[in-house]
Parts: structure tokens; sequence; C-alpha cells
């Protein structure tokens, strides 16, 4: 059965969404059929403003709507001390421990040359910028534990010892609630290297 001009048109773009395939789609656009006028025009302004008044930090290229977010505005956040993430959305998990009170830096991808990304493609100057302006000790790289962001990782710290600082990467391995028997071979070997004394 088609569906009516708008209504497809809708679909198709909720697809176009991470995470959404077209069964997701489809929920989404008849619930919004069942909103009022009023729920849709908010909705669609919420959308629309988005983009106008946000932009990215000028320091660390987290999401904001001024000149700096607000950790890099934070007097009471150490200098000496940057957590590199992905996305946007890395920092906010980071941030959500609240245990880490040093500042980050965003790269807005992960190095993936079957998708041609590159290091020019990512916020990888702005980071070596803020090193050789000096202050800072140490580097923690928190990038996905995946092909991409172990690629990213092995790439900045390459180019990021020789400029004097120390660099750390976060420990990887058996999330806390789950069985070793579910675990992969990987995740047990990273959860081996990572372990500490008790």
């Amino acid at each position: 059965m088609d569906y009516p001009a708008p209504v497809a048109r809708l679909i198709d773009e909720l697809r176009k969404l991470p995470g959404i395939g077209p069964k997701s789609a489809q929920r989404i656009a008849f619930h919004l059929l069942r909103g009022t006028p009023e729920d849709a025009q908010r909705l669609a302004g919420a959308v629309g403003e988005l983009l106008v008044g946000i932009r990215l930090c000028s320091r660390c290229h987290a999401v904001t709507d001024q000149e700096l977010c607000a950790i890099c505005s934070d007097p009471s956040r150490a200098e000496r001390l940057i957590c590199v993430v992905e996305e946007p959305s890395d920092l906010l998990s980071v941030e959500k421990t609240r245990d880490f009170k040093g500042r980050y830096h965003v790269l807005h991808g992960a190095l993936s040359p079957l998708s041609g990304v590159g290091p020019d493609d990512l916020r990888i100057q702005g980071l070596l910028d803020r090193i050789r302006a000096g202050g800072v000790e140490e580097v923690i790289l928190a990038t996905s534990p995946t092909v991409e962001g172990e690629a990213t990782a092995v790439y900045l710290a390459r180019i990021l010892k020789p400029l004097g600082v120390k660099v750390t990467r976060i420990a990887m391995g058996v999330p806390v609630g789950s069985d070793l028997e579910w675990a992969d071979e990987v995740t047990i070997a990273k959860a081996l290297e990572g372990r500490r004394e008790y």
C-alpha cells in the first residue's frame, strides 16, 4: 500500500536518521499523525532552530550555543588533562560518570580509510595547537573500541608522544554485569591487558 505523499516523505526522511529503520520510521510517522498540529509545529521548530542556534566550541569542538562550551568556560576544570573523544555524545557519556575533571577535545569522527576519512577530516590540528600552547600534561584517548577507534588512538599516540605529553588509553574489557562466557576473545584479551592490582 502506498502512503499519501506527505506521510511517505516523512517516513523517507526519518529513515535517514541513525538507528531508524523502515518500521521505526513508520511508527514515528504514525505517532506524529495522532498528535496535534501544535505538537508538529513544536517539533518542526525545534529541528529548524537546531542548526541556527548551535555551533562548535572554538576550543574543544563540543556542541554549544556560545563561543566556548560550559566545560571550557569552567575555571575549575584541569587544563593539564585532555580527554579525546570521537563525537560530542561521547563527551556526554564520560561526563555522566562525574569522575573526570579535566577538559575535552572532540574529533568529530574516527579514521576510516575505507570510508575516505583521513587525519585531515578530523579535528586533530586543534588538539595539536592546544598541546603546543603548553600546560597539557596528559592526553587520554577515549576513542571507541572499534577498528576505526583503535586506528585513531594509535595514530594520535604516534603524533602526540613526541610533543612531550603523557598519552594514555581508556581501559577496555568485560562490562560490569555481564558473564565471561558471553564475552568474545578480543574483549577478554583487552580486559586481561588492562588488569590492575586489587
